[in-house]
C-alpha cells in the first residue's frame, strides 16, 4: 500500500519506539488527537503523548487492517500491538490522517480507539 511519505514515516518510527521521529513528522501547529481527549499540539506535543507508552513498550506493531488513501487525507483502520513486560496488548483504532504533501508532514491526525477498551486491557501495564 503507497502511503504518503509523511504518515509512512510516522508509522515506522511508532513501530520503531523513536517518539522523537515521530513527532518530527508532524508541521508545527499540527494537532494530533486521541478523540475524545483534546489535541496535543506540533512535533513536542505528539512526541510527549507518544513517548510514555512507546518507551513501557518492548516492541510495538501498528497493523493496517484497511486504509483509503489520497495525497492529502488518509483514512487508517488498525490494530495497535504493544508488548509489555512479554505481553501483548491490542486494540483496534481508526484514525484520520490530514497532509501536506508539498511540506512533507502530517497537519492533522485524529485517532478514535474505545477508551474503555484501551484502559481494561492496559490498566495494570501502565500503572
Amino acid at each position: 500500500m503507497d502511503l504518503p511519505a509523511a504518515l509512512a514515516r510516522f508509522l515506522t518510527a511508532v513501530e520503531a519506539r523513536d517518539a522523537e521521529a515521530a513527532g518530527a513528522c508532524f508541521a508545527d501547529g499540527a494537532p494530533y488527537a486521541n478523540v475524545p481527549h483534546p489535541p496535543v499540539v506540533g512535533p513536542a506535543g505528539v512526541r510527549d503523548l507518544l513517548a510514555p507508552i512507546l518507551e513501557r513498550s518492548e516492541h510495538v506493531r501498528w497493523e493496517i487492517v484497511t486504509a483509503a488513501v489520497d495525497p492529502r487525507r488518509c483514512f487508517l483502520e488498525r490494530v495497535d500491538r504493544f508488548v509489555i513486560d512479554g505481553r501483548e496488548y491490542a486494540v483496534a483504532c481508526t484514525a484520520v490522517v490530514e497532509i501536506d504533501p508539498e511540506a512533507d508532514r502530517i497537519t492533522a491526525f485524529r485517532d478514535y480507539v474505545d477508551l474503555g477498551e484501551w484502559r481494561a486491557r492496559l490498566a495494570g501495564a501502565l500503572s
